[in-house]
């Protein structure tokens, strides 16, 4: 579409706010229609349109970085597995192969294709958290991703608009909630469906054949934007480095050297040097170290540029094909939000010398999720997760760090009351964590305590990935670090990271930490 006259502008503003909208309206529906809570109250979901070269165009609002930026590096290569020449009307494609797609197996991507007058105009995509896919678990326990649970090569969940049966029942017989998993596979072929007529819709309201155009005129705009907003930094290299620690006496060192070119308008961000690979499932596919290196630069950058394919342009990364920020087969992988989340950390430490306005300084980072399985009082199987609870974030140079707000994920906590509709978890305790944030000239936020127990007559298991208790989250300019987290069961440290049997009553205690300061405290913080 070439903007040659207001009208033009228009035009292009007008659709550009239809095609947000539908995307929007795309997530609200697989909420709304989901069977489980992580995906129905959590919002642990992305939800896209790429065009006919599988580049994202829109993204929901609703959903987290590392969700929606995997799904717009993996739309390609799944055409790529599966090319468009196999594809017919009321198709859908699924996967959930962790290196080409989220990173854990759990996270299963649905992308299905937009047809007008016989032809593919578009793609809608989801990835959302499944509540279980065999395996493992959410843990960090597994020694390799084949125990992680089932993989899912790229394949046809849908056919002419019907289901797939050969397709849904091996899937179906590798899950221990078959029902959930069967709801939430529907909610995103019918949010995909949702979607498929809304742009059918504004293809007959603008009276289009195609996205190419706007496509095009989007990409272009967004990336020029973003480019722009690099040109008013210096040009040079610096670097920082962060050390993360688990519950195991873990600790994992993640160095960031950050290359900005102002005359290109282009940043590259170098993870040579940080910890090799884990023996446990915290590695990191290289498509989740893009997305939430991409994610906080653009949050320093100009959070109000669009996100898509086109404004994620400017933004290159290195890394060490092997290593916990680049994970290969059959490096085990379900828990590497863990590592993911904490990847902004060094990043805001390196540009705090640059732009030392527009960051913060370190939170809790990852939030610690909790997956608990057992038997009902009747001997029905239960598994629920997750609890996405979230620590302090860290201060800001003009305003303090937000209380139990997780920096970079997008995700909610499920509500306390769902859960224990749900499965037999009776909550205790739940509060914030009282002078848990760093001191400075704006405090960090504070973290949060959680406590519960499990009412059942039999052992029941805990998945748990805790992080950030040895090593609390740094401050900045000054500001002081705040409380690092502590992890027990029946007051005694937790020190494993695989999955424990626990005794009818035991009580499960989170200690979250809380964020740290940015600027010298004055006597009165002090």
């Amino acid at each position: 579409m070439t903007i040659d006259t207001l009208a033009d502008a228009i035009e292009v503003r007008v659709l550009w706010n239809a095609l947000t909208n539908l995307v929007n309206e795309q997530g609200a529906g697989l909420q709304r229609v989901a069977f489980s809570p992580v995906v129905r109250e959590a919002g642990d979901l992305a939800c896209a349109l790429f065009d006919r070269d599988a580049r994202m165009i829109a993204q929901a609002v609703t959903g987290t970085p590392g969700h929606t930026n995997s799904l717009a590096a993996a739309a390609r290569s799944i055409l790529e597995a599966y090319p468009p020449a196999g594809l017919q009307p009321g198709d859908a494609l699924v996967v959930n192969d962790p290196y080409m797609t989220a990173g854990q197996l759990l996270d299963i991507t649905v992308l299905t294709p937009i047809w007008r007058n016989g032809a593919i105009i578009a793609y809608v995509g989801s990835t959302i958290h499944h509540t279980d896919v065999g395996g493992y678990g959410i843990g960090a326990g597994a020694r390799d991703v084949f125990e992680e649970g089932i993989w899912i090569p790229v394949c046809k969940l849908q056919i002419a608009g019907q289901r797939n049966e050969d397709v849904w029942r091996f899937i179906l017989s590798n899950v221990r909630t078959p029902d959930l998993v069967t709801g939430d596979l529907h909610a995103q072929l019918a949010s995909a469906e949702l979607a498929g007529r809304r742009l059918n819709r504004i293809f007959d309201d603008h009276e289009l054949d195609d996205l190419d155009e706007i496509s095009q005129e989007i990409m272009t705009r967004s990336e020029e934007a973003v480019r722009e907003s690099i040109r008013q930094l210096p040009s040079g290299t610096t670097e920082a480095s962060s050390e993360l620690d688990l519950v195991d006496g873990t600790r994992i060192t993640i160095r960031a050297k950050v290359t900005i070119d102002a005359e290109q308008g282009a940043i590259e961000v170098d993870y040579t040097g940080s910890s090799p690979a884990s023996s446990f499932g915290i590695n990191v596919a290289r498509n989740y170290t893009f997305s939430y290196t991409a994610f906080a630069l653009r949050s320093v950058l100009n959070p109000d540029i669009p996100n898509n394919a086109g404004s994620l342009l400017p933004i290159s990364i290195v890394t060490d094909p092997g290593s916990i920020l680049d994970a290969q087969s059959p490096s085990a992988c379900t828990a590497r939000h863990v590592v993911g989340m904490f990847l902004p950390m060094p990043l805001l430490q390196a540009l705090a010398g640059l732009v030392p306005e527009r960051v913060m300084a370190e939170g809790a980072a990852a939030v610690w999720t909790v997956q608990v399985q057992g038997s009902q009082a009747d001997g029905t199987p239960f598994t629920t997760s997750m609890f996405n609870y979230a620590g302090g974030m860290g201060a800001r140079a003009g305003k303090p760090g937000l209380n139990t707000t997780a920096y970079p994920t997008g995700v909610a906590a499920v509500p306390v009351e769902v859960i224990e509709q749900t499965a037999p978890v009776r909550f205790l305790r739940k509060a914030l964590r009282a002078g848990s944030g760093g001191v400075g000239a704006q405090p960090g936020g504070m973290g949060q305590t959680i406590e519960f127990t499990v009412d059942t007559g039999d052992r029941w298991l805990l998945n748990a990935v805790a992080s950030r208790l040895a090593v609390p989250p740094q401050g900045v300019n000054g500001g002081g670090a705040g409380a690092g987290g502590q992890f027990t069961v029946n007051g005694e440290a937790v020190t494993t990271q695989r999955k424990m049997e626990l005794e009818p009553g035991d009580v499960v205690a989170m200690h979250l930490p809380g964020g740290g300061g940015y600027g010298a405290p004055n006597d009165a913080d002090a």
